[in-house]
């Protein structure tokens, strides 16, 4: 194989890895922004929105900087318990918050006086979270802390994914309306909804969730450095 193949090969592999990364990027901040959508409803938070809103009311921090420190604590918690933890899981803890923080700030989402317009919104921010999902586990770069917490006490527990999914969300969702975060029926509409929406989203994009493998922080690393060399 001639040198200007060995190039060849290289930037296409390049390239291929940066038209992952920026999917991945696109999908985290479309996934805030679907996020941002849903709070500013103001008829009830998603469940990790409620804990999140709790613990930054108590602590005095914003909501994005919280999801990051969650995020860096639930990653400490599934390495503890053996699962992998990729680029995605790394980005997705930073970029969620950072990208919610900004979406916040600038502050260009409307308020709505109607109870069905806020409804409206509502579920409009879970298609969005919907579509940053498809964008985000398209790259493959690995599951984010939370759907990988649900997975490693599914393994340890023998518990069915789905319950376990539904014992973090209520856990989530009780502690966080202790500490003040906002419970109501956009909060319902929340856990029945994302599912739904989800589905809606990647039939209409024909994705298949279960055909996409996911890499390894390491595995990511060898295959850009190593085929660099």
């Amino acid at each position: 194989m001639s040198n200007s193949d060995v190039r060849e090969i290289t930037l296409g592999l390049m390239k291929h890895f940066f038209v992952r990364l920026l999917n991945m990027v696109t999908g985290l901040f479309i996934y805030a922004l679907g996020i941002a959508i849903t709070m500013k409803a103001s008829i009830g938070f998603a469940p990790w929105e409620v804990f999140q809103s709790g613990i930054a009311k108590t602590v005095g921090l914003s909501i994005g900087v919280v999801s990051i420190f969650v995020g860096l604590l639930i990653i400490v918690v599934i390495k503890i318990l053996g699962e992998q933890v990729g680029l995605g899981t790394i980005s997705n803890m930073l970029l969620i918050g950072i990208f919610l923080d900004l979406i916040i700030y600038i502050d260009f989402i409307p308020i709505m006086d109607n109870f069905f317009y806020r409804l409206a919104l509502l579920v409009a921010g879970l298609f969005a979270i919907s579509i940053g999902s498809f964008f985000y586990i398209r790259a493959a770069f690995g599951a984010g802390p939370r759907d990988s917490l649900m997975v490693a006490l599914a393994r340890r527990t023998r518990i069915p994914v789905g319950i376990c999914r539904s014992l973090i969300e209520l856990s989530v969702t009780f502690f966080g309306w202790l500490l003040g975060g906002m419970v109501g029926i956009g909060t319902v509409v929340s856990v029945i909804g994302i599912g739904f929406c989800i589905q809606i989203t990647f039939k209409v994009l024909r994705f298949d969730v279960t055909a996409v493998r996911h890499e390894s922080f390491r595995e990511t690393y060898v295959g850009v450095m190593g085929k660099r060399g």
